[in-house]
């Protein structure tokens, strides 16, 4: 190859490259979007998990809405206040006083009160059970399956299961609501972290029903209803339920529990 075709193809090479690269920061200058300060500095604050639990399509979204004045500062579960209190200084409103809440797991039927029905030897997945007989080996339809489908689906590790059922360690649980949204038998729902007062069943069976598949569970009495001198438990469609807002954490339901399902 002589040098003069060397030299040409070294030119042509330059040039189409300088062509390139006109054309690139011409179209970057062109057609780039605009991206609010605060966006950005919103998302450079926020944890970064993108687990989906304010709402979002993870954090660039939540940092995206924030801006807008679309979502609260307080919107991310997993930074909690100290996130929000950065998030509201960017933004220039007050963050607000929040209550700190973490996932409960509405079941006390472990191995040792919940009765079974038959030896299950099938695939270890609590969405799977809908396709086996009864809706799974254990008596009680309502209550956890033990198979671990909301532990796979929590990113911080946060939940596990114990004899047969899902506990969860509410230090570590940033109440992203993955385990909720995965749970079949929707027994997890979230509660504030320093509750003192949590009923640990969920079954809407009646009184007979539920003693025949578990020893602890809720009976529907109302005991608990009429013992609350703040109107903070009701037992609705044979369940009780507690209003953490009129709750002083007296105790006196779960005193007052024959099944002792309060605590």
């Amino acid at each position: 190859m002589s040098v003069s075709a060397i030299i040409i193809a070294a030119v042509v090479v330059a040039v189409v490259g300088i062509i390139i690269g006109f054309f690139l920061g011409f179209s970057s200058e062109k057609f780039k979007v605009e991206v609010d300060p605060k966006e950005e500095a919103v998302l450079e604050v926020l944890p970064g998990n993108n687990c989906g639990g304010c709402g979002f399509a993870g954090c660039s979204g939540l940092a995206a809405a924030i801006a807008k004045g679309e979502a609260e500062v307080g919107a991310c579960p997993v930074g909690g206040d100290p996130v929000a209190n950065e998030i509201a200084s960017i933004m220039g409103v007050e963050a607000g006083a929040s209550v700190k809440q973490v996932a409960f797991v509405k079941c006390a039927g472990t191995c040792e009160k919940a009765k079974v029905d038959y030896d299950y030897h099938g695939v270890q997945d609590c969405t799977m059970m809908q396709y086996v007989p009864n809706g799974g080996p254990k008596s009680c339809n309502h209550g956890c399956m033990g198979y671990g489908s909301c532990v796979t689906a929590c990113p911080f590790d946060a939940i596990h299961i114990e004899n047969g059922v899902a506990v969860v360690d509410k230090d570590e649980c940033k109440a992203c609501k993955k385990c909720i949204e995965v749970c079949p038998n929707n027994l997890i729902e979230l509660v504030p972290y320093d509750a003192a007062v949590k009923v640990n069943c969920s079954s809407t069976d009646k009184g007979k029903t539920v003693m025949q598949a578990c020893s602890v569970g809720c009976i529907g009495c109302k005991l608990c209803e009429k013992s609350c001198e703040f109107d903070a438990i009701k037992v609705e469609n044979n369940i009780a339920h507690i209003d953490y807002e009129k709750c002083t954490g007296c105790g006196a339901c779960a005193a007052k529990c024959p099944k002792k399902i309060i605590f």
